[in-house]
C-alpha cells in the first residue's frame, strides 16, 4: 500500500485498547521485515510499517549516509521531516490515536526515530530504539519532557560502539526524556534478551497509556 508516497503495510489491531507499533526497519529491510517481531512483542497490536525511500545499492534505508556511521545531514534532516509528516497523515488516515503510538526502530530505523524525537518531538512520544546512535545534534533544544524511550545496545556492536549509544541516551535525558538503557551481551544483531526487555517495557508503557487516556 502507498500513502503520501511511502510504501507501507498497515495491520489493524485485533485487541481492544491495543497500541499501534510504528515499525522502522534497518538497512536492507522493508515494510514487512519487522511485522512478525511487532506481532510477537504485542499480540493484537496495530502495526504501521513504512519502507525507507533511499536505496543504498539495492538496500532500502530511511536516509543517506556518506560512509559507515557518517550521515548525510542535509538528507537526514529532510527525510526526518518527511517521515514525521507521513506519520501524522497515516495516523489520520487510519484513525490512530497519537497517544497509543509506539515507535520500534532497529539500526537505521532506530536512528531515524531518534532524529524525529530530536527534530519533531510532537510526532513520537514513545520509542524503542534497538542499536541506535546519535543521528544529529539539533540546533534548537527540543522539549522531550513527555517522551519515554527504551534503548537496547550491544556491548560488542562493531557498527555502533556502546559509547555512541550511551551518548544518545545522555542527550535525550538532557532534553527531558525518560530513558531506560539496557546493555545486551551481543553485537549488532538482536538476541532474545532484547525482545524480552522490549516486551516488558512496552507492557509498562501500555499501562501508563491506559492511566492517562480519558
Amino acid at each position: 500500500m502507498q500513502t503520501n508516497e511511502f510504501i507501507h503495510e498497515y495491520v489493524p489491531a485485533t485487541q481492544p485498547q491495543a497500541p499501534t507499533l510504528l515499525l522502522l526497519h534497518g538497512t536492507g529491510g522493508d515494510e514487512s521485515s519487522l511485522l512478525s517481531l511487532g506481532a510477537q512483542l504485542v499480540p493484537g497490536a496495530a502495526l504501521l510499517s513504512p519502507r525507507g525511500k533511499i536505496l543504498e545499492g539495492d538496500y532500502p534505508r530511511f536516509f543517506r549516509r556518506k560512509a559507515e556511521g557518517v550521515f548525510d545531514m542535509e538528507d537526514l534532516i529532510f527525510r526526518t521531516h518527511e517521515l514525521a509528516d507521513w506519520i501524522a497523515a497515516a495516523s489520520h488516515d487510519y484513525a490512530i490515536d497519537p497517544a497509543s503510538l509506539i515507535a520500534l526502530g532497529y539500526s537505521n530505523g532506530a536512528n531515524i526515530a531518534a532524529s524525529i524525537l530530536l527534530l519533531r518531538p510532537e510526532a513520537i512520544k514513545r520509542a524503542v530504539l534497538l542499536r541506535a546512535m546519535v543521528p544529529l545534534v539539533p540546533e534548537q533544544a527540543p522539549d522531550l519532557s513527555g517522551a519515554h524511550v527504551l534503548m537496547e545496545s550491544g556491548v560488542a556492536d562493531p557498527l555502533i560502539p556502546l559509547p555512541q549509544s550511551e551518548r544518545l541516551a545522555q542527550m535525550l535525558r538532557g532534553y527531558g526524556a525518560t530513558v531506560a538503557f539496557q546493555k545486551q551481551p551481543s553485537g549488532h544483531q538482536l538476541i532474545s534478551a532484547d525482545l524480552v526487555g522490549a516486551q516488558q517495557w512496552i507492557q509498562q508503557e501500555r499501562a501508563q497509556i491506559k492511566r492517562t487516556t480519558p
